[in-house]
Parts: C-alpha cells; sequence; structure tokens
C-alpha cells in the first residue's frame, strides 16, 4: 500500500467522525493561538522598550528633580543650600566629568494655549537648540530654534504632534502665531508623532503634547511659572555607551557634593531600565509560554485519546486490511497520518486564531503585539510536534494487533 492510499483511507476515517475530529482538535487550536498570542505581546513589549529607549538616547542618562522631602536627617540649613537641579549642573557636570560630551536642560509647565477659538492645555518646555540633537529627532515640518533664538529669548516655539492637532487640524502651522499664556509666539516647527511613555517609562510625559521654547525664552518669560530657574529635567549624552553606568555613579557623587547631600534628584539610566523591563518581560514570556504549552498538552491528549478510541472502534476494519495484504508498517502510517492530519488542521485554525487575538488584544487592551514569523514557525512545529509524538503510542498499538483477533472482534 503506498503513501496516498494511506492517506486518503485516514482521511475518510476522519471525515466519518466530523464533529468528533473537530473537538480533537480544539485543544490544539486554543494552545496554537495563545503561543501566537504571548509571542506577540512580548514581542510588542520588547519592540516598544527599544523605541522608547532610541526617543530617550542610548547614550543618554536623565536626571529627574525631586522634591526634598521634609523631616528628613539633614537640618533646615542644608536645604536652603541646596538650589536645586539647576543648568549651572550640566554646566559644571560638563567641565569636570571627562565621560560626558555635552548635557541639555529641561524645564516645563503647564500653560493654556490659544490658536483663534481652538484652545487646549500643553506642556511649556524650555530647552536648549541642541535638543534634537539629544534626543535624535528631527522637526517634521519647519525646523527647531537656533542660538539666536536663544540669546535673545527670542518668542518662538516648535509644536509636538499632538497639540499641533488640537490647534490646527489639518492645517500647516509653521509661520502662524499662538497665544501661550498672555503671549504671542510664532510657530516655527512641529515633531512627528513620538511613543507616549507606558511602562518602564509612565512618569516620562507625554511629548506629543509639548511646546518647545528657547530656555532663556522660559526663564524670563515664564520664570514663576517654572519653578524660578529650577530644572525638572536633566539630560547628559555620554561620550562612550560602553561606560555609561560608569559615568551615572560618578554623576552621583558630582551632585551629591554640589547639592550638599541633599535628595533632591534622581539619576534615571533608560538603557538598564529597559535591560530590567525586558528580563522582567522573558519572565512573563516563559510563564505564559507554560500556559500555553499545556493547552498544546491538552490537546495532544485529546488526539491520543480519540485515536485509541478510534482503534477499538476499526479493529475489525484493521483485520480486514491485514487480511487482505496489509503490512504493519501500513497500518502505523495510516493512523500516525491521521494523527498529523488532526495536528496540521489545528495548527492552521490555530494561527489563524491567534492573528485574531492579537488582533483583539491590540483594539481593546491597547497593547501592542507583534506577530513574528518565528513565532508563526513555532506555534505550528510545536503542533506538528504534538502530532506526531501523541499518535505514535495509538498508531503502534493498531499495527501490533493480531490480524485473526481483530476479525473476530465485534
Amino acid at each position: 500500500m503506498d503513501f496516498k492510499e494511506s492517506f486518503e483511507i485516514g482521511t475518510t476515517g476522519l471525515l466519518a467522525h466530523k464533529l468528533r475530529s473537530f473537538l480533537t482538535v480544539l485543544g490544539i487550536i486554543f494552545g496554537v493561538a495563545a503561543v501566537i498570542g504571548m509571542l506577540s505581546i512580548g514581542e510588542g513589549a520588547k519592540q516598544e522598550a527599544l523605541e522608547q529607549i532610541s526617543q530617550l538616547g542610548i547614550q543618554n542618562i536623565l536626571i529627574k528633580s525631586k522634591p526634598i522631602v521634609e523631616g528628613s536627617s539633614s537640618n533646615n540649613q542644608s536645604v536652603l543650600k541646596s538650589p536645586g537641579l539647576t543648568s549651572e549642573d550640566g554646566w559644571a557636570i560638563l567641565r569636570t566629568n571627562p565621560l560626558i560630551e555635552d548635557f541639555l536642560p529641561l524645564i516645563q509647565a503647564t500653560q493654556k494655549v490659544t490658536n483663534g477659538s481652538e484652545h487646549s492645555e500643553a506642556n511649556l518646555i524650555g530647552t536648549f537648540p541642541n535638543y534634537p540633537e539629544m534626543m535624535k529627532i528631527t522637526p517634521s515640518k519647519g525646523g527647531f530654534f537656533n542660538y539666536l533664538d536663544e540669546q535673545d529669548a527670542r518668542k518662538v516655539c516648535i509644536l509636538g504632534d499632538a497639540i499641533r492637532k488640537k490647534l490646527f487640524y489639518f492645517q500647516n502651522p509653521v509661520g502662524r502665531q499662538i497665544k501661550i499664556g498672555d503671549l504671542w509666539f510664532t510657530v516655527i516647527g512641529t515633531f512627528p508623532s513620538r511613543l507616549q511613555g507606558s511602562g518602564t517609562f509612565k512618569n516620562f510625559r507625554n511629548m506629543n503634547n509639548d511646546i518647545y521654547i528657547p530656555f532663556q525664552t522660559a526663564q524670563k518669560r515664564f520664570y514663576r511659572e517654572l519653578k524660578q530657574g529650577k530644572l525638572d529635567w536633566l539630560v547628559v549624552r555620554v561620550k562612550d555607551p560602553n561606560r555609561i553606568q560608569e559615568a551615572a555613579n560618578l554623576l552621583n557623587i558630582q551632585l551629591k557634593a554640589r547639592h550638599k547631600n541633599r535628595d533632591d534628584f534622581q539619576i534615571v539610566v533608560p538603557e538598564a531600565l529597559v535591560r530590567q523591563r525586558q528580563k522582567t518581560q522573558r519572565i512573563f514570556n516563559i510563564v505564559m509560554g507554560a500556559i500555553a504549552g499545556i493547552s498544546l498538552l491538552v490537546g495532544g491528549i485529546g488526539i491520543m485519546n480519540i485515536m485509541l478510541a478510534s482503534v477499538m472502534e476499526r479493529t475489525h476494519e484493521i483485520g480486514i486490511r491485514r487480511a487482505v495484504g496489509a503490512t504493519r508498517r501500513d497500518i502505523l502510517i495510516q493512523f500516525m497520518l491521521e494523527a498529523i492530519i488532526l495536528s496540521a488542521i489545528g495548527g492552521f485554525l490555530g494561527i489563524f486564531l491567534g492573528f485574531v487575538l492579537t488582533k483583539i488584544i491590540t483594539l481593546y487592551a491597547s497593547w501592542r503585539t507583534i506577530i513574528s514569523p518565528e513565532s508563526v514557525v513555532l506555534a505550528f512545529g510545536v503542533s506538528a510536534a504534538v502530532g506526531i509524538l501523541f499518535g505514535i503510542f495509538p498508531a503502534r498499538k493498531a499495527a501490533l494487533l493480531d490480524p485473526i483477533e481483530s476479525l473476530r472482534y465485534e
């Protein structure tokens, strides 16, 4: 008996019990879909983390201003001696830390912005002209302010994508004027849409709602609103990415000395945070993968169970086939093919359900999901392996049946 004939006989046997065959493959379907869904969530989280660190700068270290907690071990006189995080810290770091090549101050305040009848609230950010270079972003329209704008404290601004849409919809805002607080500013550029902070970076602001103005303009025009000169963030760029942790340790020593050992700043290394998040994500993937694997295991047991039942039901048929010349090998191949067909059908349907599942997760849970070819191959490969492994025992049992005893079986 050739392979084609064994395949046809096996397919006929499965089609004779359509409902039972479908119920058998449900475990495989849900298992494969679960594997694809879990891996897509993990891949989406990984990609999001990589984009976030790229957005903040892989060579950057973020220094965040912290409010001084009252009742600490230091006395009130020490509080007065610490000016908080200022741009002077940046210049001092640049002069004395050999691992740092540049810095960027950020001061922010919430301001009401108006364009005609359209108005909204936005994050007003005062910073240096080297912001695009430090944060690795290029304006989508227009440009960024220069050092003359900074020096002369000119009233120019660049809009984030979300605030641009709120104020101008689909119009080009470059060259137009908007009102920030009580002052009129000229829009000279816009930024493209940027990934919002989430997970590890959820405490970092939504940069799509930012309006950027020169640092000197912010200091002079919005002095009270911007904490009277104190920075919210200080971004420093390390010369060698491989020495970023060393640079962070040295920064901590320098700033503690400048701030009279006050705990009024926090050093954040995006790369280290991403590594920590990815480690947590790997644990999540392992746990979820194990749960999905259990579904596949249950599906495999279902296949073995139904195949054993099929062998018992078709014992007389097996005896007749052996009597007319079928070998044990032919019987083994026939039942193995039936198990493989069931797992293959379950694998294909599971892949389809996995794609649907990821769309539902993205739509309703707002989680980013990415289906990689590797996850599809892995899920289908596991389902095929399950069919083979759990089909061996029933197929071998059918092949070892005694022909005479099988003919007598009722």
